[in-house]
C-alpha cells in the first residue's frame, strides 16, 4: 500500500468526476491514502482492506460529493470526520473551503491533525469534540455526513448546524435515503445517484 500510485488514483476516480482535477488533487489524495493505510496498522480508522474498494467507491464518492458543493459556500463541517471522509477529500478537491473535521476520539482526531500536517492542508482545522459541544450559534454553509453512528441523531444535529441558505450533504444509500429526508423535513432534497453503484445516494437537502 505505501506503493499506491497516481496513476491507480486517476484511474479509480475517473467514472465518478463531473470535471476534470488539477494534478495536485490526485497527488494529494494519494498521499492521504497512503497515510490513512499506514496508520491502519496500528488503529483501526476503516474496516475496507482493499485499496481499489476504498478509493473507487468511498473516496471516489467523497470527491464527487466535493464537485457538487456550491460554489457560494465558504464553510464546511464534516460531522463525525473518523477517518477523514468526507472531510480531506472534499479540502483537497476544494482548497478555498475552509473545512472543519469534527471527530471526539482522540486517535482518529490525531491521526486528522496528521494528515492535515503532512499534506499541508491549511484551510481545514480538526475539532476533537462532540458536534453538539460547538458553540450553540456556530453555523456551516455545509454540512456533511457519511457511516455516522446513530444517524437519526446525528441529522438531527446536523440540521441544526445549517446556515442560512446552507445545506445537508449526505452520502447514504437509496434504501436509507427516505428515513434521511423524514428526519429533516425543512429541507429541500435532491438526490444524486453514485454512478457505479446500485444503491448509493448523495442527498443534498437546502434550507432555502
Amino acid at each position: 500500500m505505501a506503493q499506491f500510485e497516481i496513476t491507480e488514483t486517476k484511474m479509480l476516480l475517473g467514472p465518478m468526476l463531473l470535471c476534470p482535477l488539477p494534478e495536485r488533487v490526485y497527488e494529494q489524495l494519494t498521499a492521504y491514502i497512503r497515510l490513512l493505510y499506514r496508520w491502519n496498522e496500528r488503529m483501526n480508522l476503516t474496516a475496507v482492506r482493499d485499496p481499489e474498494f476504498l478509493v473507487g467507491l468511498h473516496i471516489a464518492e467523497c470527491v464527487r460529493c466535493a464537485q457538487r458543493i456550491p460554489e457560494t459556500a465558504s464553510t464546511v463541517l464534516d460531522f463525525g470526520s473518523g477517518a477523514g471522509l468526507p472531510g480531506v477529500p472534499i479540502q483537497i478537491v476544494r482548497p478555498e473551503l475552509a473545512v472543519t473535521l469534527a471527530e471526539s476520539q482522540n486517535k482518529k482526531a490525531a491521526f486528522l491533525r496528521e494528515v492535515l500536517r503532512e499534506l499541508e492542508l491549511t484551510n481545514a482545522a480538526v475539532s476533537a469534540k462532540r458536534v453538539e459541544l460547538l458553540p450553540a450559534d456556530q453555523t456551516f454553509d455545509v454540512v456533511a455526513l457519511r457511516a455516522v453512528d446513530n444517524m437519526g441523531q446525528a441529522l438531527k444535529d446536523a440540521g441544526s448546524r445549517v446556515g442560512d441558505r446552507g445545506c445537508c450533504m449526505v452520502l447514504t444509500s437509496s434504501a436509507e435515503s427516505p428515513g434521511v429526508i423524514a428526519t429533516l423535513p425543512q429541507l429541500r432534497w435532491e438526490s444524486d445517484p453514485i454512478p457505479g453503484t446500485r444503491q448509493r445516494v448523495l442527498l443534498t437537502g437546502r434550507k432555502s
